[in-house]
């Protein structure tokens, strides 16, 4: 289990497969429309972000949230935080970034980084509430990437 205040997480188990793929769906749709195209975690291979990734759901009821995480010898990523659109607005986004700094610390690593998109000025504002500051731009043949990163001890996260 992975802890942060009221949120329990646990680690997804095969049979959760096609929910996880459902609340990636549901929570990156509205990203479609705002970049104009397919938004990189819908176009992930999930049998392999499976075995290649730590996969974390909501742990109470239904699942309402997904976190994918890719610790790495320096750092750990986001590769994905997804929130069911029902349940969006009510703190579990907030919740799962917790959850994923409680994890890196957990693992003794200072750094968190994850990637979005650069048209997404809401979701980069979101991350910037939230300690992260864009580190670099990578543009791709279709859309540019905004890499963020957090340093976990320049001092406490700021949660809005």
């Amino acid at each position: 289990m992975l802890m942060a205040g009221n949120l329990a997480l646990r680690r997804a188990a095969p049979a959760d497969l096609n929910a996880v793929v459902a609340i990636q769906r549901a929570a990156y749709a509205r990203n479609r429309t705002l970049l104009g195209v397919e938004p990189l975690p819908l176009l992930a291979d999930y049998a392999e972000i499976f075995r290649d990734y730590e996969v974390w759901v909501t742990a109470n009821g239904p699942i309402t949230g997904v976190l994918i995480l890719e610790p790495r010898p320096a750092d750990l990523l986001i590769w994905s935080i997804a929130t069911d659109p029902q349940a969006q607005q009510g703190g579990l986004g907030h919740a799962m970034l917790a959850a994923a700094e409680t994890r890196a610390r957990d693992l003794g690593l200072g750094t968190m980084r994850l990637y979005t998109g650069a048209t997404l000025r809401h979701l980069i504002d979101w991350y910037g509430r939230n300690g992260y500051e864009i580190e670099r731009t990578e543009p791709l043949s279709d859309r540019i990437i905004a890499h963020m990163v957090k340093h976990l001890d320049a001092g406490p996260s700021k949660v809005d």
